[in-house]
């Protein structure tokens, strides 16, 4: 993976970030030396941490409907046909299998259409598209499909897989849908192959082991040797900006989230009650609700089954990969604990999970907000491994034009 540039590259290829959130496609684009001319979304407390991180970006935000792609053009200094690569995921919630009203008539699954909108006025050379895997069966495949029918009606390419982070560097079981597009080329050659492998990580949620990529492979780094460099704090405790208490990093994916940042920021975690401290008490690493006795579950979950909630209050085992991240780290929602202390994970460590660099900061104190826009990140080495591959297809086409001259 890019060493995580943080400043503005002086050259690059060209790129706006639609449904922007915090940031964490772009990380990803920019630390392979793509220039982030302009991002969207929203949301306020994501937008103040994406313009935290990227001043040198113009951030509009507001609702993408309201988005004129003149302005755009216009700001960004851009005519269209210029744009090297649109990046960008719309709200997934309508999409996502954990929502069990989901519906193609949901409104914010129809927001694809402005991102379409605007690609037919940019005219991207590329275009990646971000959403859960929901995104390919609902409407019964209706969704996918006029996403697919409408680029290729204006001349581009397009393909569609599902990615698993952690094949890609991520110390988490991720799965996303990836919709690639480009006018330049074939939109295949965009997507990336695997670059990390561990078998007994690499694993469905059916149990069954993924398919071993081909090639020489690093190993998927582990949740502790993500974390394991982070100083003890205490439930509801930490500091937004602290040191890191001497406390040395002791593995690759450690140094590469510390480089260049000196101070540790948003290494600070929720506060929960009495009781739930005491249902921790009982959960070993690796363990979830069936470790505490039935008596201190909540009510709705002393009627479980044993093979209901597999993953409410977990606790993650350092050799091992942390479930896929939510909007909230909270023990009712998943597995959310930190594998030697009674707490809840950090901000901070959150963020290493979904490979933000420690430069990277989260704006403001509430770190609800915080833990949300994390959720809804794209892993940053995948968006690394993306922008590289995408960097490489534009460059080919460019050489074989100039070939063709």
């Amino acid at each position: 993976m890019t060493h995580l540039r943080t400043t503005k590259p002086a050259e690059g290829l060209s790129c706006i970030d639609l449904f922007a959130g915090a940031g964490g496609f772009a990380v990803g684009f920019r630390a392979a030396d793509w220039r982030m001319l302009g991002a969207n979304d929203i949301d306020e407390a994501a937008g103040e941490t994406f313009r935290l991180n990227f001043p040198e970006t113009h951030f509009f935000q507001g609702s993408i409907a309201a988005l004129s792609v003149e302005h755009l053009l216009e700001t960004c200094g851009l005519k269209p046909g210029e744009l090297d690569c649109l990046i960008g995921g719309p709200p997934c919630q309508s999409f996502s299998y954990n929502n069990h009203k989901r519906s193609a008539d949901d409104e914010r699954a129809g927001l694809f259409r402005d991102y379409l909108r605007i690609v037919e006025g940019l005219k991207p050379k590329t275009i990646v598209m971000e959403n859960v895997p929901g995104i390919l069966t609902i409407g019964g495949g209706a969704v996918i499909e006029e996403i697919k029918t409408r680029l290729s009606s204006l001349n581009y390419t397009v393909d569609a897989t599902t990615l698993f982070a952690e094949q890609y560097g991520v110390p988490q079981a991720r799965r996303r849908v990836f919709i690639v597009a480009s006018r330049v080329g074939e939109a295949s050659e965009m997507l990336p192959s695997p670059t990390h492998w561990l078998a007994r990580l690499c694993v469905k949620r059916s149990g069954k082991p993924l398919d071993r990529p081909e090639g020489d492979l690093l190993r998927i780094p582990t949740v502790w040797q993500a974390i394991g460099d982070l100083p003890e704090i205490e439930n509801g405790g930490g500091k937004h900006v602290s040191t890191y208490a001497g406390k040395q990093a002791t593995t690759e994916y450690q140094r590469r989230m510390r480089a260049g940042s000196k101070k540790l920021h948003n290494h600070v975690c929720s506060n929960l009650g009495s009781i739930n401290i005491e249902r921790m008490s009982h959960i070993p690493e690796g363990g979830n609700w069936r470790d505490i006795p039935r008596s201190l579950l909540p009510a709705g979950m002393q009627r479980a089954e044993l093979t209901d909630h597999t993953k409410r209050y977990g606790r993650l085992d350092r050799k091992g990969l942390a479930s896929t991240l939510l909007t909230k780290c909270d023990p009712h929602w998943g597995a959310y604990i930190h594998p030697t202390q009674d707490r809840t994970i950090s901000v901070r460590e959150a963020a290493r999970l979904q490979g933000f660099p420690d430069t990277f900061h989260f704006a403001g104190h509430q770190i609800g907000y915080h833990f949300e826009q994390i959720g809804n990140a794209v892993p940053v080495p995948l968006a690394n491994a993306i922008a590289d591959c995408v960097a490489a297809h534009i460059r080919a086409a460019e050489a074989s034009e100039r070939q063709a001259a």
